[in-house]
C-alpha cells in the first residue's frame, strides 16, 4: 500500500516555543501547514500533562488551521464537549483509553469532525478489525505515548508495513494513516513510501532549531513526503 497523494503535515504544537507562537502561526499559515497537532494528556493515561482547552481556545483565536488532537486522557468520550469541535479537525482517541470505545467513536463522530483510533508500538493491529466501518484514519504512534523527543521504536517499522496489508486486506483504502513520534526527515520518507499520508512533526523536524530554521525545515520535510 503505497499512498499516491503528496502528504500532510501536522505541526507538533508541544514542542512549539510559546514565545513565537505568532511568528511560527504566521509560518504555519504561509506554508500551507495542513494541521496543528495538539497533544492533550491527563497525567493518568500518560505520565504527563499536556496541552489543555485555554490552549486550544487561544489557539482557535489564532488561526483557521485545522486541529489535530490527540487524546492521551481516560474515558475521552465523556471529554470531547470541552474542545469546541470543528468539522475541519481530527481527534485520536487512544484504544487502550476506554471501556467503550464503540461509544467513544460514535460520540467523536458526532461533532463532525473526522475520528482516528490511536495505537500504541505495542497495541496489535487486530485491535482494529471491529471498527474498521466508523474511524477514519489511524493514529500510529512510532514511540511510546507522552513525551517529546524520543527515539524512534525500532518494530513500528515493520508493524506499518503490516497495517498498510491489514488495511488492503480488509478493502479500506480510504482509511488514512498517521505517524506520530521521532518523525525525521528520512523516516518520513520512508514511511511514505509505507503508506501513511499524514505526518506528525516535531522536535525531529520542522521545529529543530530555532524559528528561523521552521520556513526551511517545511520545505525540507515536503520534499520527504511529496
Amino acid at each position: 500500500m503505497i499512498s499516491s497523494r503528496a502528504g500532510a503535515i501536522s505541526a507538533s504544537m508541544m514542542c512549539s516555543n510559546l514565545v513565537d507562537l505568532s511568528e511560527a502561526i504566521s509560518i504555519f499559515e504561509r506554508n500551507k501547514i495542513e494541521y496543528l497537532h495538539i497533544d492533550v494528556m491527563d497525567g493518568d493515561f500518560v505520565p504527563n500533562y499536556g496541552l489543555g482547552v485555554d490552549y486550544i481556545r487561544g489557539l482557535r483565536e489564532l488561526t483557521k488551521i485545522p486541529l489535530d488532537i490527540h487524546l492521551m486522557v481516560n474515558n475521552p468520550e465523556y471529554k470531547l464537549g470541552y474542545l469546541d469541535l470543528k468539522n475541519t479537525d481530527i481527534v485520536s482517541i487512544h484504544y487502550e483509553s476506554t471501556r467503550q470505545l464503540q461509544r467513544a467513536i460514535d460520540n467523536t463522530k458526532k461533532y463532525g469532525c473526522k475520528c482516528f483510533l490511536a495505537i500504541n508500538p505495542s497495541t496489535p493491529i487486530s485491535v482494529l478489525e471491529e471498527v474498521l466501518d466508523y474511524i477514519d484514519g489511524i493514529n500510529m504512534l512510532m514511540v511510546n505515548p507522552g513525551f517529546a523527543g524520543q527515539k524512534i521504536v525500532p518494530s513500528t517499522i515493520k508493524k506499518i508495513d503490516k497495517l498498510a496489508a491489514f488495511l488492503e486486506e480488509n478493502e479500506k483504502p480510504n482509511i488514512r494513516i498517521e505517524v506520530d513520534g521521532n518523525i525525521t526527515f528520512d523516516y518520513a520518507r520512508m514511511l511514505k513510501a509505507k503508506g501513511a499520508s499524514i505526518f506528525v512533526a516535531g522536535t525531529s523536524s520542522i521545529f529543530n532549531g530555532n524559528v528561523k530554521n521552521y520556513e526551511a525545515n517545511i520545505k525540507n520535510f515536503r520534499s520527504a513526503i511529496a
